[in-house]
């Protein structure tokens, strides 16, 4: 089945900017999942129209004292993030970060000093919506639950979603927007798997109308998602975003 192409992705640029900013709060949603919120008066005025919008977040090491020049910042430790929140007139982005065993970011998530100091830059580039979607599809695993937060705040009223996502048995709590247009399946590793169901879902199974489709996880799903997402269930290519966020090695 193929939907007419009346909806879509448009991809434009954006002006990069790097932020200083300090940890204002750790909320933990779960035992390996966290919300931290950043403020400081150079975040008023940043604006990520896209759901899947990404920044750069420069951490420096708890103690240290925000440097005076991009260049210093750049020397930092630095990790590719979803905002998942943010007031444009306020000074405040919210992040919400899988907590790895090790890992840069992962530590600096979780066990910063509140006040500790980074820098946001970005985002380079925004994938905003054109035209208006029938429905959406959106999945992933830990990693893409902010850009399908994001994904569900933006959809008008009455709009129906289908998510899927692929979590820790520790992660089965993390919070999403949904209600009751929403069909969320949690799937919990190791026994249930997002490409094995991506693989087993038919034509029967995609969402009527003009789809908008988001799928983002390891990356050997990748593929599997385009078989779904255009072989069988013929979304136009500028109608989806299917992402590897990271590669298991």
């Amino acid at each position: 089945m193929t939907a007419t192409a009346t909806v879509g992705f448009q991809t434009a640029p954006l002006e990069s900017t790097l932020r200083s900013a300090s940890l204002l709060s750790r909320t933990w949603l779960t035992p390996a999942y966290v919300r931290l919120r950043m403020a400081g008066p150079e975040l008023r005025g940043f604006t990520a129209p896209g759901a899947d919008d990404h920044v750069r977040l420069f951490l420096a090491p708890p103690g240290s004292a925000a440097p005076p020049t991009p260049k210093q910042w750049r020397e930092f430790d630095s990790r590719e993030y979803t905002p998942v929140d943010n007031d444009p007139e306020a000074d405040w982005i919210d992040f919400d970060l899988l907590v790895h065993a090790v890992g840069t970011g992962s530590e600096w998530a979780a066990n910063a000093p509140l006040g500790s100091v980074c820098a946001i830059g970005g985002p380079r580039r925004s994938n905003t919506v054109a035209g208006e979607p029938d429905a959406l599809f959106l999945a992933g695993d830990e990693t893409a639950i902010p850009a399908i937060t994001r994904f569900l705040r933006q959809r008008r009223p009455g709009m129906p979603a289908r998510v899927v996502v692929e979590v820790s048995q520790v992660n089965v709590q993390v919070p999403l927007p949904v209600d009751d247009d929403t069909d969320l399946t949690v799937l919990v590793r190791p026994g249930e798997r997002l490409a094995e169901m991506l693989a087993g879902l038919e034509a029967t199974d995609r969402p009527i109308g003009n789809v908008l489709a988001f799928v983002a996880a390891e990356s050997a799903v990748v593929p599997v998602a385009r078989d779904l997402l255009q072989d069988r269930w013929g979304i136009p290519s500028d109608a989806l975003i299917v992402k590897g966020y990271w590669r298991q090695d």
